[in-house]
């Protein structure tokens, strides 16, 4: 999926790699300071890449006068890294916190203004770094993944047992491999239910190829679901101070909607309830126009630049 206005590349580096980012421009200067203009910083769900779905959240904020940029994280996309198709929550939010501190030193940047937005893993990674970071000026997480343990259990009331066995050992043999120095073992992101993949709900494979963009790859890591069972990005919620939006989608099978409104209680966010599942807040599906117009209004008002104080 393209961008309809061919935004920026950017490479940032980082530990030896460099992080592939879009910069889409703010369109006009009507958000902009003495100091800047607000700016985004945004990144994908699990094993998502930046051109599979992100351009039209991004054209929609750059339209309003916010400077976005849209990462691709390590070992996905067209950022380099090895291994490559391995989600590893602590090298994302690394990912993360360059994109932002790259931003911050731009001329064109309001440095006090910076916001982060997330989409399901993500929308949990800008929960953490909000806590972690009180630098950041506000948080837009959308269906967020916010607790690895309830999406476990979430996943269990949703999925077939001997496809969700299947995966686990598939995991085990991943990590075991790695430990020994070997390749990881990997498996697809999404498939058809009743086969090996990491998501494998009814209409997942066909959603998310929807999306798909040249660089996305249908392969990670097995040891994803190993990985997210450590996410905790709910705990961190009660630490951020920063005005937040968590977007959640009442039928969400993928990622908890009660974890993510538990967290959003933490983190006293504003909340928004969609009628939908995960992937109806992307584009074209039924709610992406509410979803982005709810981003739109929150980040103009929260962002302005008398808001913002220094």
């Amino acid at each position: 999926m393209t961008p309809t206005a061919t935004p920026a590349t950017i490479r940032v580096p980082l530990g030896g790699d460099e992080l592939d980012v879009w910069h889409f421009a703010a369109a006009h200067d009507e958000l902009g300071s003495p100091a800047g203009r607000p700016a985004v910083v945004m990144a994908h769900g699990l094993a998502g890449t930046k051109d599979s779905g992100l351009a039209p959240f991004a054209e929609a904020l750059a339209g309003v006068g916010f400077e976005v940029f849209a990462l691709d994280y390590r070992g996905f996309g067209a950022s380099s890294g090895a291994p490559r198709q391995q989600v590893r929550v602590a090298r994302q939010l690394d990912d993360f916190r360059a994109v932002v501190a790259h931003a911050r030193a731009l001329d064109a940047v309001d440095a006090a203004r910076i916001a982060v937005w997330g989409v399901s893993l993500a929308g949990g990674h800008v929960l953490t770094l909000a806590a972690t970071d009180p630098r950041i000026a506000a948080v837009v997480s959308l269906t967020p993944l916010v607790d690895g343990l309830a999406a476990g259990r979430h996943a269990m009331a949703h999925h077939r047992p001997t496809a969700m066995l299947r995966s686990s050992a598939l995991g085990v043999a991943s990590k075991v491999a790695a430990a020994r120095g070997r390749p990881a073992r990997t498996m697809p992101v999404v498939a058809r239910p009743g086969e090996l993949g990491a998501l494998t709900l009814d209409g997942c494979l066909e959603d998310y190829t929807a999306l798909a963009g040249p660089t996305w790859r249908n392969e990670v890591d097995a040891a994803v679901g190993l990985e997210l069972g450590s996410v905790r990005a709910g705990r961190d919620a009660k630490a951020v101070t920063c005005p937040t939006l968590v977007q959640i989608g009442d039928l969400d099978r993928s990622a908890p909607p009660h974890a993510a409104g538990k967290a959003a209680f933490a983190a006293r966010a504003i909340v928004h309830h969609y009628p939908c599942d995960h992937f109806d807040v992307w584009p074209g599906k039924a709610w992406h126009d509410a979803a982005v117009r709810h981003q739109v209004a929150f980040l103009t008002r929260v962002l302005a630049p008398a808001v913002v104080s220094r």
